[in-house]
């Protein structure tokens, strides 16, 4: 029998596949297709402060082996998914959840991660570092070492749960930025978000998305997901959440070796609301093809 649970910054996890934020809202649609209580967690959709309607339609674009969306952080807001969300998730998962959160300010990401931190569901808060710094022109919190570590240390100072910084992998060097979250305080690293591209629709020789450029998502970037696993887990003593391109059972046991403790699975929810749980049903035959027994065992194997 193939044992299938990690542990994740003290969690106990019946397995390491997670749906990753923004491609499973709070759970409550998928729960009515399946028992998403086989899920290891699952990271709800991202929160900020205010509420955000998100960015103009068309969002979506289809492409070659993924998709590119500009949704914009849609979200109630912080204080109405404590109130609503989360007391009508706990209806349909029994388990832990893992809180996105996003800010536009080192002050908002306190807010809200303080906020979320003292909800009994939240087993883990993930920190979104790729939003744009307002007070910096823009750039994004998690394109630069001491702008991410400086939200890393904020929010840490606030929170008593374990804290992952998510990173985008829009960077020269991912390593640098995930060391300086490590130093700052992190528990743990979640990569990677989305990479940017767009497409032009032939016909009226205009951008797709109306949002000009949005977030490459799907099987394409699952190399890039995977290097960055590798290269972050060599410079790294703390866990890392392995997401990009996610679509099968090869793929969790492939992002394991690389090093991630737990996997996330993204776009392939989008395409098929099935997913994570035919993954879940394929690891044990999966294990046993390659003669795991056990995949806390595998964790960064493919360093060895």
């Amino acid at each position: 029998m193939v044992k299938t649970s990690v542990t994740l910054s003290g969690l106990t996890l019946d397995n390491p596949v997670i749906p990753a934020s923004g491609t499973f809202g709070y759970g409550y649609e998928f729960a009515e297709l399946y028992d998403i209580n086989i899920l290891g967690s699952f990271s709800f959709k991202g929160t900020t402060q205010q509420p955000r309607f998100g960015n103009p339609t068309p969002r979506i674009a289809e492409c070659t082996g993924g998709l590119i969306n500009s949704v914009g952080l849609q979200n109630p807001g912080i204080e109405k998914v404590i109130a609503e969300e989360l007391p009508r998730m706990a209806k349909c998962f029994h388990k832990p959840v893992i809180a996105n959160i996003s800010g536009f300010s080192v002050e908002e990401y306190v807010h809200n991660c303080a906020l979320i931190d003292t909800q009994p569901q939240v087993g883990i808060i993930e920190v979104n570092v790729s939003c744009p710094n307002v007070h910096h022109g823009g750039m994004a919190f998690g394109t630069d070492p001491a702008c991410a570590a400086e939200v890393t240390r904020a929010v840490k100072a606030v929170c008593k749960k374990p804290v992952y910084i998510k990173l985008s992998p829009n960077v020269t060097d991912i390593v640098s930025i995930a060391k300086a979250c490590e130093e700052a305080g992190a528990d743990g690293i979640s990569l990677i978000n989305t990479l940017m591209g767009m497409r032009i629709d032939l016909k009226t020789k205009r951008p797709v998305v109306a949002n000009k450029m949005g977030g490459f998502s799907g099987s394409a970037i699952f190399p890039v997901a995977l290097r960055m696993v590798y290269q972050v887990y060599e410079a790294v003593k703390i866990p890392i959440m392995g997401i990009g391109g996610v679509s099968s059972a090869d793929d969790v046991i492939e992002m394991m070796l690389a090093g991630a403790t737990a996997v996330q699975v993204g776009a392939a929810n989008l395409v098929e609301p099935f997913a994570c749980k035919k993954i879940i049903e394929d690891l044990p035959r999966a294990m046993e093809q390659y003669g795991i027994q056990s995949l806390s065992d595998i964790i960064g194997g493919a360093h060895q």
